[in-house]
């Protein structure tokens, strides 16, 4: 009888233990990748991953600042509602934020597209590796998770880049124990993933237990899309109807937030957390394998971005 009436109760228990361990995690190795750093800085986009990673950083340091900057390298090509969510989140959490643009890179001519309407999304890597360079940061702390593809599966969670912004897949350090070495030669630099253990829905769950506000197209809104196979492309400005094709207005979600040029809806009716968490809970894709168009390039084409410096 006892034991049939807190059943609830522990199972309630048990996943509140689940995020609690998650975010002992990710807390540690902020707290110790800060501390160990000369000069570290958190990669904030204003997407759902990003956002848990300030709220964690908050959370680290709190009642102090957070101990570093942030940093969004702007392809241009972003919504308008991400961008003014990622300078009011810098305002709320008294962050400094540096904000580098692809633009910037082409302009000085280290980026060259080979056509006005070219996704930007990999030139991302030439202008992080700049804006390292300028400002001579040492970790960049992101929040790239296993679960999303198969080549960040494979990245450890301080992972050593070359002076090139390089990572060699080959030459990873072990992380036995939860050690974390963040000693790095000269010229080279960390990238650091505190919530790469973290899965989609964990994500989710934890933004509904802490309330981290997000951009509106996380949730299900109306929108113009077209069909391309099984890929829902929104109407915009970069990426408008062709000739044939249909256009629809359809209920539909982002389930990651990138460059407009390469990423696309879900169809959804799911406009707040608890049904995108029982969404997410059905998915069978991750939100990369069914929304991003750059990783359906070729089965490698993450990891050769990885290579050459992506993040």
């Amino acid at each position: 009888m006892n034991g049939q009436a807190n059943k609830p109760l522990n199972q309630a228990h048990a996943a509140t233990d689940h995020l609690d361990l998650l975010e002992a995690e990710a807390l540690f190795i902020l707290r110790e990748v800060i501390a160990e750093c000369r000069n570290p800085v958190l990669l904030f986009s204003g997407g759902k991953d990003s956002a848990v990673l300030l709220h964690l950083a908050y959370k680290a340091f709190h009642p102090g600042r957070i101990g570093c900057a942030l940093l969004h390298i702007d392809t241009g090509h972003n919504y308008n509602e991400v961008i003014g969510y990622r300078d009011r989140m810098a305002a709320r959490y008294d962050c400094q934020l540096y904000v580098r643009g692809v633009e910037d890179s082409i302009r000085k001519g280290s980026v060259r597209l080979r056509h006005p309407l070219e996704s930007r999304n990999a030139y991302q890597s030439v202008t992080l590796m700049e804006a390292i360079a300028e400002f001579g940061f040492d970790a960049c702390l992101g929040g790239a998770r296993r679960d999303e593809e198969k080549a960040r599966a494979k990245e450890r969670i301080v992972s050593v880049r070359d002076e090139f912004g390089q990572w060699e897949p080959k030459n990873q350090r072990p992380e036995l124990w939860s050690l974390y070495n963040t000693r790095v030669a000269l010229g080279d630099h960390l990238r650091v993933f505190p919530i790469s253990n973290w899965t989609e829905l964990d994500v989710w769950q934890y933004i509904q237990r802490e309330d981290i506000e997000l951009p509106a197209l996380y949730f299900a809104h109306a929108r113009q899309v077209v069909r391309r196979g099984d890929i829902l492309v929104p109407v915009t400005h970069l990426t408008p109807a062709q000739a044939g094709d249909t256009v629809e207005t359809i209920s539909c979600r982002f389930r990651t937030v990138g460059d407009i040029s390469c990423t696309a809806p879900v169809a959804s009716s799911a406009n707040n957390v608890a049904d995108i968490i029982a969404e997410t809970a059905q998915c069978l894709l991750t939100e990369r394998g069914a929304t991003r168009l750059d990783d359906r390039a070729s089965e490698a084409a993450m990891e050769q971005r990885k290579k050459e410096g992506y993040f």
